[in-house]
């Protein structure tokens, strides 16, 4: 068997009796200054060791979210009518989609930006409208011309009232008028007001009765409003809440939706017009002239536009009397990223999301500082930023977020005013990688602080304690 004394000849910590020692003042003073730097560095390697670092690189884009981006919005147009407003999306590539409505809600809002009822569905929109032949026939007038009195009072004379408000230089009012004209001869015939009484047609110049038309909220022409008595006032505001005819325009199609309106209406006791059951191609017209448009749009990562306009086939629009001003309250790429997930991201990145909604709370107004035909241009450009953690040596993607930054300008155009995004995503993307720190990593620097720190200060004390002796023999000399 090996004996003790051999085992002990090994031994790297050979220990001094005590009473061999001998403590000094200045060896404590450095002792206790040890004790205390090797305190304040190990709570600072501690600290490091809990702090989270990162690394960030630029690198070509390996989008795992495919070929497509998603454009979220919710965008306010004070005077934009939710009866026209187009959303429309195109891009380098040739696609061009108009007036998308699938994945698009539309509420008419007040003044002060609010609802002023549910949504407002506008329904799809005809490619054509049929039209009479009759332009060149010579045009007998049927329809009564109305002003701001007249219509207030015929409104409650009559169970329906249906009006054109239509604009002379209009093309397409000029198509309609022989056929509303010849509509409004056959109606009248057939139901007469004075002994009938349950249908009147009728016509509103908006060149002339410019106040009528903006009460009625008319921004394209012609524009074909169904009133009915009894239910088109409401009590809280005293506007009228009526209808929009879209059919075709011949008079043949007129004329049968005419009789399919005063169908439901019995001609013994004139009651009020509370029950519509005819199959007339008619909408809600909004309530009010602006509108908010929310919603998400799927686009090509290529550069292209997102377009919000006043859109028909088959209307016309002053657009000296546009305005396309408009509140952001709303604008982002991507997926929408959940608060709790982009609060622990920002744990990695305390910057990140400053940009990823930038837009928002931005208002736009033309103060018609430009006059007329104003365009509101953003000009976006997109880079992607992609956070990956790193947790027992495995990878993951804690998330994908796209920032922008965004130039606005007003610009007059020759063409009808729009609001345009135009976006251009960058073919490069921000990598920020989680670095994980190691444990062992950790014990290693404690064990060399609190080595490092004990033999400095053995050093420091050995010197200290050799100079103290020196000056004390150099002290006996002078005294001999």
């Amino acid at each position: 068997m090996i004996s003790s004394s051999k085992i002990k000849s090994v031994d790297f910590y050979r220990k001094i009796p005590r009473d061999l020692t001998e403590a000094s003042l200045s060896g404590a003073g450095l002792s206790i200054i040890a004790a205390l730097a090797m305190m304040f560095l190990f709570g600072m390697e501690l600290s490091n060791y809990f702090t989270v670092s990162t690394s960030t690189s630029v690198i070509v884009d390996n989008s795992s979210d495919g070929d497509f981006l998603r454009i979220d919005f919710n965008m306010s147009f004070p005077a934009l009518s939710c009866e026209f407003a187009s959303v429309d999306v195109s891009d380098v590539l040739g696609t061009n989609r108009l007036n998308i409505t699938k994945t698009i809600r539309k509420f008419s809002i007040d003044q002060h930006l609010r609802p002023t009822g549910a949504e407002f569905h506008s329904g799809p929109v005809p490619h054509s409208v049929k039209h009479g032949d009759e332009v060149d026939e010579e045009t007998v007038e049927g329809a009564v011309p109305l002003n701001g009195v007249s219509f207030d009072k015929l409104s409650h004379v009559y169970p329906i009232l249906v009006v054109n408000f239509f604009a002379p230089w209009c093309y397409w009012s000029i198509r309609l008028k022989p056929s509303w004209e010849k509509t409004a001869n056959i109606i009248r015939q057939r139901y007469d007001p004075e002994a009938d009484g349950r249908i009147l047609l009728a016509k509103v110049d908006c060149t002339e009765e410019v106040d009528l038309c903006r009460r009625h909220h008319i921004q394209g022409y012609p524009s074909i409003r169904i009133f009915r008595k009894g239910s088109d006032l409401r009590e809280d505001h005293g506007h009228h809440e009526h209808e929009s005819y879209y059919g075709d325009r011949d008079t043949e199609t007129l004329v049968k939706a005419m009789e399919d309106l005063v169908a439901s209406i019995p001609r013994e006791n004139q009651r009020l017009a509370l029950e519509d059951k005819s199959n007339i191609t008619k909408r809600p017209a909004p309530l009010t002239g602006g509108c908010r448009i929310e919603g998400y749009v799927r686009v090509k990562k290529v550069p292209g536009n997102l377009i919000i306009s006043a859109r028909s086939g088959a209307h016309s629009f002053d657009t000296s009397k546009m305005n396309m001003s408009h509140v952001i309250n709303h604008l982002s790429f991507g997926k929408t990223i959940s608060p709790r997930l982009l609060s622990d991201a920002k744990r990695l990145i305390p910057y990140l999301g400053r940009s990823h909604d930038r837009l928002n709370g931005r208002l736009f107004i033309n103060h018609r500082d430009l006059d007329a035909n104003v365009t509101i241009e953003h000009y976006l450009q997109i880079v992607k930023t992609e956070v990956v953690t790193r947790k027992s040596s495995r990878e993951h993607t804690l998330i994908e977020e796209y920032e922008y930054t965004a130039h606005s300008s007003l610009a007059q155009s020759i063409y009808i005013p729009v609001v345009k995004f135009h976006f251009e995503l960058s073919p490069m993307q921000v990598l920020v990688t989680e670095n994980p720190k190691s444990f062992s990593h950790f014990l290693t620097n404690v064990c060399a602080i609190i080595g490092g720190v004990f033999t400095v200060a053995g050093i420091l004390d050995s010197i200290l304690h050799n100079t103290i002796r020196l000056m004390k023999k150099v002290e006996l000399g002078k005294n001999f």
